[in-house]
């Protein structure tokens, strides 16, 4: 879905989503820095609108109820007809359009292996070209654009995503009278374990490790079908509880766990509990480099998405997702 640039004499990043009148919630649009590598060196996609007779990077606004990772995707595909992988977050714009406040989230992207563009010339979008960095720089319209472009170039393109997901929603545990390791995920937790499966798709195939636990197992269960991968069960990521009512389990084991997975840089999805989140972000952060921070906390269904440099495993981005509603 096509859209009018933004206002060309502000800065993107420069305002609030806030109005005389009080808060405005954001309009919300995803795109993506689309490259590849050829024998003419690395390559940018842009894309030409008729209406605007404009050259600009492929975005779009988010469809209802969409997440904004699946938005991404589906704009890249959309505008140039690639299906794309997603690669680091990078940085958000954030302006005014037509008295309403607008975000516009960016991630680097490259065609998924085993894809074939199909563009089709439309009335929003009538060419795409590949273009040398410092040409797609020249050709693109806005300064806007440009910024966007200029945080892709300033970082590695090669990046590895490490994902970890804390389990859907499985009831509540005072009413389950089993084993606790066996609760499984409730009819909501179901449906969210279907949508995470989706919205993990944009980052290509991942390994898949997890907890023990069925509600672990069965929150990454539609992935790893998905994509014909086998979950590998890991004790140590597992929270028990014993016939005290007690919680058990190891953050210290967890963390060294976490540590081995990211030494070893294969992308990656780990599905936990809520009470072992906090340490093992805080292992993926002190590996990659990243810097303390307070609070790692997920809702259940939710995930946090660490961006590593493919060729020293040194941090480029850390995102965090919900699901849509």
């Amino acid at each position: 879905m096509t859209e009018p640039p933004p206002t060309p004499d502000r800065h993107p990043d420069a305002v609030e989503s806030a109005a005389p009148g009080g808060y405005l919630e954001p309009v919300r649009a995803a795109g993506t820095v689309l490259w590849r590598d050829t024998g003419r060196g690395r390559e940018i996609a842009l894309v030409h609108r008729p209406r605007y007779n404009d050259w600009t990077l492929p975005k779009g606004k988010l469809d209802e109820g969409e997440h904004v990772l699946v938005a991404a995707v589906r704009e890249t595909v959309e505008e140039t007809g690639v299906t794309p992988r997603l690669g680091r977050r990078l940085a958000t714009q954030r302006y005014w359009k037509s008295g309403w406040p607008k975000q516009v989230d960016w991630w680097a992207a490259t065609p998924a292996p085993g894809t074939t563009a199909q563009f089709t010339p439309t009335a929003e979008v009538d060419a795409v070209e590949w273009l040398p960095a410092a040409e797609a720089r020249a050709r693109l319209t806005y300064p806007s654009d440009v910024r966007v472009l200029d945080d892709f170039l300033h970082g590695p393109a090669q990046t590895v995503p490490l994902v970890l997901l804390r389990h859907a929603s499985a009831g509540n545990k005072n009413e389950w009278h089993d084993y606790d390791l066996l609760r499984p995920l409730d009819e909501a937790g179901r449906a969210h374990a279907r949508a995470v499966a989706d919205i993990l798709a944009v980052f290509g195939p991942l390994r898949v490790v997890s907890s023990t636990a069925a509600r672990c197992l069965e929150t990454v269960v539609p992935y790893a079908a998905a994509h014909g991968v086998e979950i590998r069960t890991e004790h140590t990521f597992t929270v028990g509880v014993l016939r005290s009512g007690a919680q058990a389990y190891d953050p210290q084991a967890a963390r060294q766990t976490m540590r081995a997975l990211v030494e070893e840089r294969q992308p990656t999805l780990v599905c936990t509990h809520g009470e072992l989140v906090a340490d093992l972000m805080a292992e993926a952060a002190a590996q990659t480099g990243a810097p303390a921070r307070s609070r790692w906390a997920l809702r259940k269904g939710a995930f946090w998405v660490v961006h590593r440099d493919a060729k020293d495993g040194s941090l480029v981005a850390v995102e965090h997702h919900g699901l849509p509603g």
